[in-house]
């Protein structure tokens, strides 16, 4: 399924309220794959040894023989520790909330597992009562709903059968991706989970997931870019990081039916002459190219050199970048089915170009969660989804050093115009000053929108890398006010990505929530500092900082 997140959640209503330490460095190169590998099983042993455990505890871990499995991700930690996440699905047909993590000691025996649900998997039927055109039916509705009193155009929507074990007992359902464009040509589109057999609408949520020479930036000054020649002429596409290039989308848009693109907006690879790129202005469309392909760099780099991560599907691969999307765009976002970040120009109005260094960093994190802990995106999973990208799009911000986009706990500042009516998208140390992201936990926060829900997780990290309190960070002045009125004292910006990464990665499943993301980042802090570390405490105060006890 194409897996489409929006930085902000489109032009009919913006819903924008949403140089490393050194030990860290050292702390991530010891649970990096090259650390110690000579003494560390393979993937493929791992992979081995959790098929035996799955055989050997089947029951346990609700596995029937109508179920299969199939390895989604593994991570083998540098003292030999493994973690195999899997996905499952019940007579062929995908579960959702089906996903879960087997960890293995160093010789392969069981040490537990995190599931998504616990829930047991069996129904008495897998024919649906509700035919596939009637939820497709239903999902156009649903969006045109969604865009009341918008015109929209080549509206599409294609069902899968799915089991979900999401939303309580599970059931047979339909989940539908309707998409379509705007007024503007802006694509738009929704995901509609309809109990198969009732008809009744279970949960729907937006899939816009939305986010060597040199180059002129619009945001970041002059900055470095690896280039490659071809002919006479260089080309904007970077061999020594999976051959990620940027393209120009010439203003145009995909087209895309039934869930399946017809045609894509162009990404016309960017050419030049001399190897200077861009003159810092958007007279010239080189200039937002070249802070893509730097935001792709920095990202690149820091999961490779911070977290020991080699690419954002972990394989080498290098994405690829199409800038001047839309007309007016104002957004920018990661989609999957092409392994692709893509940025509107915005309307220069209330956006300019979306393509800053923290926007950047935030949509290529979509695709490092899409490919690990894949938080569904809704509910309080979905606002874990976008702070995980706001998280890792601040830290990327700080490691790139940058003089003229230092590193603070603002998002999309860079990106903002004076008809935005503030100076950033999303605040983290009072996720409430956006006027809607929500600063403490309650148990309406699932019912917010993700890029609001988002905010008590945004305001745990700033908590837990800055501490509580009044502080200026590279002269941006934040203050950080607790929700229980106590005090706590950061651990700094390297720690909290440590944390955060392991969690995503070892711990968190696709309906991971928030009481489920404190166990997630208390298990990583045990493991990377010890269960009576100063690390471990500090983890366990933010959360109750923030109303997750």
């Amino acid at each position: 399924m194409s897996r489409i997140r929006p930085y902000v959640r489109g032009s009919r209503r913006l819903t924008t309220a949403g140089a490393a330490a050194t030990t860290a460095i050292l702390l991530a190169a010891a649970l990096s794959p090259a650390a110690g590998a000579a003494d560390r099983p393979s993937r493929a042993s791992a992979i081995e040894n959790a098929a035996s455990v799955l055989a050997d505890r089947a029951a346990a871990l609700g596995l029937t023989a109508a179920q299969d499995t199939t390895v989604r991700d593994v991570v083998v930690d540098a003292d030999g520790t493994q973690h195999v996440r899997y996905d499952r699905t019940y007579r062929q047909i995908p579960i959702l909330g089906g996903d879960f993590v087997v960890h293995l000691s160093a010789d392969g025996s069981y040490r537990g597992a995190d599931r998504a649900t616990k829930s047991t998997v069996s129904l008495a039927s897998v024919s649906p009562k509700l035919s596939a055109p009637k939820a497709a039916d239903l999902a156009v509705n649903a969006l045109r709903a969604a865009h009341l009193g918008e015109t929209l155009r080549s509206l599409t929507a294609k069902p899968r059968l799915v089991v979900d074990a999401l939303h309580g007992t599970p059931k047979l359902a339909w989940q539908t991706n309707a998409v379509a464009q705007d007024s503007l040509g802006n694509p738009t589109a929704r995901t509609i989970l309809t109990d198969a057999a009732t008809g009744t609408q279970i949960d729907a949520w937006d899939t816009l997931e939305t986010a060597s020479g040199d180059g002129n930036s619009l945001y970041g000054g002059t900055v470095p870019l690896e280039t490659t020649l071809s002919g006479s002429a260089y080309q904007l596409k970077d061999a020594t990081r999976g051959n990620t290039y940027t393209g120009d989308a010439a203003n145009q848009n995909d087209l895309c039916v039934l869930g399946i693109c017809l045609s894509r907006a162009p990404s016309t690879v960017f050419t030049d002459a001399d190897n200077h790129w861009g003159t810092g202005t958007d007279a010239d469309r080189a200039s937002a190219a070249v802070d893509a392909q730097y935001g792709t760099d920095v990202t690149w780099d820091y999961y490779k050199n911070v977290h020991g991560r080699n690419g954002i599907a972990g394989d080498g691969k290098g994405s690829y970048n199409r800038v001047h999307y839309g007309t007016r765009y104002n957004n920018a976002f990661w989609d999957d089915s092409c392994f692709c970040m893509t940025y509107g120009d915005g309307d220069g109005t209330q956006l300019g170009p979306l393509v800053s260094l923290d926007v950047a960093g935030h949509e290529m994190s979509h695709g490092v969660t899409s490919k690990t802990a894949a938080l569904t995106y809704s509910g309080e999973s979905g606002g874990l989804n976008e702070a995980t990208s706001d998280i890792f799009g601040t830290l990327v911000e700080f490691y790139a050093g940058n003089a003229s986009d230092p590193g603070d706990y603002l998002i999309g500042e860079k990106i903002v115009r004076s008809g935005f009516g503030r100076d950033a998208l999303r605040y983290m140390d009072k996720p409430s000053k956006d006027g809607a992201s929500a600063d403490c936990w309650t148990p309406a926060v699932g019912d917010l929108d993700v890029h609001y829900s988002s905010g008590v997780a945004n305001h745990f990290a700033y908590l837990l890398a800055e501490g509580s309190g009044a502080k200026t960070v590279n002269g941006v002045s934040h203050n950080s006010p607790t929700c229980d009125g106590s005090s706590v004292t950061g651990i700094g910006r390297a720690k909290l990505g440590a944390v955060w990464y392991r969690a995503l990665t070892v711990y968190m499943t696709s309906s991971t929530d928030y009481a489920g993301a404190r166990t997630a980042t208390l298990s990583a802090a045990k493991d990377l500092y010890g269960a009576g570390s100063a690390e471990y405490g500090a983890v366990a105060a933010a959360w109750s900082a923030v109303g997750v006890g």
